[in-house]
């Protein structure tokens, strides 16, 4: 986070920031809006030194609703003034049956409505002297940030609220986007992660219109915006790709080296069966070929999943086809949820409901062969040459960084014993000696290097 010039006098405004990186924008915002009105950003975890506290909520699976109700009683056991935001913040009276002292309850991605209620409980005196950077206060480290692209999903899966909760797809004007992108790597971002809950159905809502940048005519479109985005100089990064086919043209623009070759598609399930029952894509043989015509067109490309175990009606031979597929499709990274019932989801009143121990005893077959097929895809890396770029570097201890294919805080590490010279933010050549389950291990072949490199 930035830093910004202490001052007693200005009211103290603790926050909390929980969930996904799309909910990590969210508090950017806020946090942005604040701190440009004057008001002090103090520690989170000493709520007794603030007046009052925000706290932006996850509300997607029970155990973010947990976390989240949890984060708010030790507020207000510790300050008692506590405003929520976020995604379970949009069931206002579930958290005010919790906890009826909280001031408000707002919904995500509302700054507007979260600045009206601390303007309300928490008012300030007089308006501070701007002293935000431009690119505004992040949570991310100097060298990486997130791009959120669009709001909300058009989509009706049966297990997800995300519609519910944040409303169907609104794009960002593509002018706004690309601005916010230069502005960022202005900052020293070198790593920009694009983030949206259906980041291909960007402009869909907008008719793919034509707009301006730089006097530039662009489409708002997410072929146009990476096409766009890989014109800045800086890793550019793709998440949430729902597998529509325009996605094969993006994979043509990681081949160009436009933009990472990475390709985050959560597929969710194999048995057609269940994908039907899901509302997803429900032809597992075309997303084989799909696949494979990805690795056709970039040879590079790193694929990673995720997919849910134990969905109602999910029988046996269901999920022995799932797990035949992850044998066929050999993806390289793969994430893995036991279903849990979200309240409100109409996956809750389908047949077939499997048991919390055979739901994570499945979860936990797929991982150990995913693990197997992951170490498989590392060991095949030994050798190669790569450009990484470094998270955290100390001379002594050596440096942590993230190949092309790794992401922050969810894909693996590249470990450079000798962290020498490094600083976080560098890219750096490394030659791959070793791996482990997740991880791969580097040795340093030239000093900090360029991202096209």
């Amino acid at each position: 986070m930035s830093s910004l010039p202490s001052d007693q006098q200005r009211p103290r405004v603790a926050f909390v920031s929980l969930g996904c990186p799309k909910a990590t924008v969210d508090s950017e915002q806020i946090l942005t809006r604040l701190s440009r009105e004057g008001y002090e950003i103090s520690d989170p975890s000493s709520y007794e030194d603030a007046d009052l506290v925000v706290i932006n909520t996850c509300g997607f699976i029970d155990a973010a609703i947990d976390e989240s109700l949890d984060a708010i009683g030790e507020a207000l056991a510790a300050n008692g003034k506590v405003i929520v935001t976020g995604c379970l913040g949009a069931r206002a009276r579930f958290v005010r049956e919790a906890y009826p002292q909280v001031l408000d309850v707002l919904g995500p991605h509302a700054a507007e409505a979260v600045m009206r209620a601390v303007h309300r409980h928490l008012p300030m005196p007089e308006t501070a002297t701007d002293t935000v950077p431009p690119e505004g206060v992040r949570l991310t480290p100097q060298h990486y940030a997130y791009l959120k692209i669009s709001e909300g999903c058009n989509h009706d899966c049966t297990f997800c609220v995300i519609p519910k909760l944040r409303g169907p797809l609104v794009s960002r004007p593509i002018h706004e986007v690309m601005n916010e992108a230069e502005t960022l790597v202005s900052a020293g971002v070198r790593e920009i992660i694009v983030i949206a809950q259906d980041t291909p159905a960007y402009g869909l809502d907008m008719g793919f219109r034509t707009d301006f940048w730089n006097g530039r005519p662009m489409k708002t479109r997410l072929l146009e915006l990476a096409n766009a985005l890989g014109e800045l100089g800086v890793w550019i990064r793709l998440h949430y790709m729902y597998p529509y086919p325009a996605v094969d043209r993006i994979v043509e623009l990681m081949a160009e080296g436009k933009i990472l070759p990475y390709l985050d598609v959560p597929l969710q399930h194999a048995s057609s069966r269940i994908l039907q029952a899901m509302r997803r894509p429900a032809n597992t043989g075309n997303m084989i070929e799909r696949i494979r015509r990805w690795r056709a067109i970039c040879p590079d490309i790193t694929i990673r999943s995720t997919f849910i175990t134990g969905f109602p009606g999910e029988t046996e031979e269901d999920f022995e086809e799932l797990l035949r597929f992850l044998e066929e499709a050999r993806l390289d990274r793969v994430g893995a949820f036991a279903y849990s019932p979200v309240e409100g989801a109409s996956a809750n009143t389908l047949p077939g409901a499997v048991p919390d121990e055979l739901r994570e005893e499945r979860r936990q077959h797929l991982m150990e062969l995913q693990e197997d097929i992951s170490t498989q895809c590392l060991e095949a890396r030994i050798g190669q040459e790569i450009t990484v770029l470094v998270d955290e570097a100390d001379e002594e201890e050596g440096a942590i960084a993230r190949s092309q294919g790794d992401a922050p805080d969810i894909d693996g590490l590249v470990i450079i014993p000798e962290g020498d010279g490094i600083q976080p933010g560098d890219f750096v050549r490394v030659r791959i000696v070793d791996c482990d389950v997740h991880d791969l291990y580097a040795e340093r072949i030239d000093d900090e290097c360029d991202a096209d490199d």
